[in-house]
């Protein structure tokens, strides 16, 4: 009881930086994956970026402007999906949605109707955008989503985790989309999300965020490279060999009748390769890169960042 009334009286704050000493560029026409764990301060600083949060130091610029100075001219230039967020009103259809933000961006009628169009039919929508919001299943939620968020044609579009909870067609049909999208409009897409399919699908550039600093900006291989120092080694049998008669080559991470997986050390895989070939009755080989699933969780949980 006594230490409730002191908390009330004197209370101790902890002072956490969402964000910090976060130092990027991103030039226009780019797709660049924004990765990180939960916690690492990716969903802030694309809230900084498009004017939602003010940031206590440093700046931000966006197209020129200050993004928390509310620009209306910025505003109609970027947009921000939120794949745990909606802006759409729940017991309307889409359709009316997309018409109040129509005045809101002050779209012409005619560009209006192109645009949308145009979205609804590359997101396979047909008469979905005039049933009510909350009879749509996820994934034709998040498109009408899309399709709100994209209507008035920005030039900078925040994708904070677009295809969450969707299944795995959905979430190709959106990536899919985004691709077309982003190759016809030239549009810049900052992109965050924990399918790894999703970036590595779509983006040519990533930049690894933890405990809000930097880690990493660069291609998934030079990241794959400079985070793993393992790689695949993947051999065809034309026989079965017996397990124990593996183990002596290394780490077998996959073992099902002729077909065998080792993970090797990056400095030894010549040398384990040629002695595989050597012992074994190998009818193929194929040497590959860790999955780059496993080389994010890897930095994640062991401390590299």
């Amino acid at each position: 009881m006594l230490g409730t009334v002191r908390s009330l009286i004197h209370p101790q704050r902890i002072e956490t930086h969402a964000v910090k000493g976060v130092d990027l560029r991103i030039e226009q026409g780019e797709l660049i994956g924004f990765l990180g764990p939960n916690g690492a301060g990716k969903t802030t600083t694309l809230k900084m970026l498009s004017g939602i949060l003010f940031p206590t130091s440093g700046e931000a610029h966006v197209l020129g402007y200050v993004p928390n100075k509310r620009d209306p001219e910025l505003l109609r230039k970027i947009s921000l999906v939120m794949g745990n967020k909606q802006q759409l009103w729940w017991d309307l259809p889409a359709w009316d949605s997309f018409l109040v933000l129509k005045e809101l961006y002050e779209v012409d009628d005619v560009l209006f109707k192109r645009r949308v169009d145009r979205l609804i039919e590359a997101l396979d929508l047909g008469d979905k955008v005039q049933s009510q919001v909350r009879k749509l299943s996820l994934g034709e939620r998040m498109k009408c989503e899309l399709v709100a968020a994209l209507l008035h044609n920005p030039q900078i579009v925040f994708l904070d985790e677009p295809t969450i909870g969707l299944d795995v067609v959905s979430q190709k049909r959106i990536r899919d989309f985004l691709k077309e999208l982003h190759d016809e409009d030239g549009c810049t897409v900052l992109l965050t999300s924990h399918y790894m399919q999703d970036v590595q699908e779509l983006c040519d550039r990533v930049i690894v965020i933890d405990h809000g600093s930097i880690v990493f900006e660069g291609t998934l291989d030079v990241l794959s490279a400079k985070f793993s120092d393992s790689r695949r080694v993947k051999l065809m049998l034309s026989r079965p060999v017996l397990a124990i008669d593996l183990v002596k080559y290394g780490k077998v991470v996959e073992h099902v009748d002729t077909h065998v997986i080792f993970e090797v050390s990056r400095a030894e895989t010549a040398a384990v390769t040629g002695a595989l070939l050597q012992a074994l009755p190998a009818t193929d080989v194929s040497i590959e890169e860790v999955d780059i699933e496993d080389v994010i969780r890897d930095l994640f949980t062991s401390g590299k960042s």
